[in-house]
């Protein structure tokens, strides 16, 4: 026997052995696993059912309430970042737009006239603000308040999104069956019979 037909026929026998061992290994794992979660019945393996309707329940959820779907995926320490984030957004909108109501309204009654707002340095301790100062803060408030809407929609529809993905990846596979085969080969060329080593790459979903 050649040296090249010894080590090709000792390294067969290494990766038989080494599939055996780690085939029985993730066999004996998997049932492990499941064995902790209750699902073994009669000494056989039983798969988890997949709920289709997960991800849609889970979306509609958080839609009609933020961390509605989050609770249902059973993330709870997401709560406080939904809540958080969204509050923060519509708190942000409310603050805005009071101060753009305060400026605009303070501006259009000077435009009327009148000189009795707040900001005509009547009042104590507030400084004369002209019509020019009044039209350039409502302006800003209004800019500000306008895009913290926007980013209070966008939070809210990513509390949507988070949930439906969150629901799918709950239900993706990934138990120990998932496997990868490394196996040797051999062919031979169909003209010039000459041997083709090669190894073979096995994946198990």
């Amino acid at each position: 026997m050649s040296k090249r037909s010894f080590f090709f026929a000792f390294l067969l026998c290494c990766l038989t052995t080494v599939h055996a061992q780690k085939k029985k290994t993730s066999e004996d794992s998997l049932r492990t696993n499941f064995k902790e979660k209750g699902i073994v019945i009669d000494g056989t393996i039983k798969k988890q059912k997949v709920n289709p309707l997960a991800p849609s329940k889970a979306a509609f959820y958080s839609a009609i309430l933020p961390g509605l779907g989050q609770i249902y995926n059973k993330r709870y320490w997401k709560l406080p970042i939904v809540y958080g984030a969204i509050g923060t957004g519509v708190y942000t909108y409310i603050y805005n737009d009071d101060l753009y109501d305060t400026f605009r309204s303070a501006f259009k009654r000077r435009r009327a006239g009148f000189t009795d707002d707040e900001f005509s340095g009547n009042v104590a301790g507030r400084p004369e603000l002209s019509d020019q100062a009044l039209q350039d803060a409502q302006e800003r408030y209004q800019r500000d308040r306008d895009l913290a809407l926007l980013i209070t929609i966008g939070l809210y529809a990513f509390n949507i999104i988070d949930a439906n993905v969150d629901a799918h990846l709950k239900q993706f596979n990934v138990d120990d069956d998932l496997s990868l085969d490394i196996k040797p080969y051999l062919e031979y060329h169909p003209i010039t019979s000459d041997p083709n080593y090669g190894i073979a790459l096995t994946i198990k979903f």
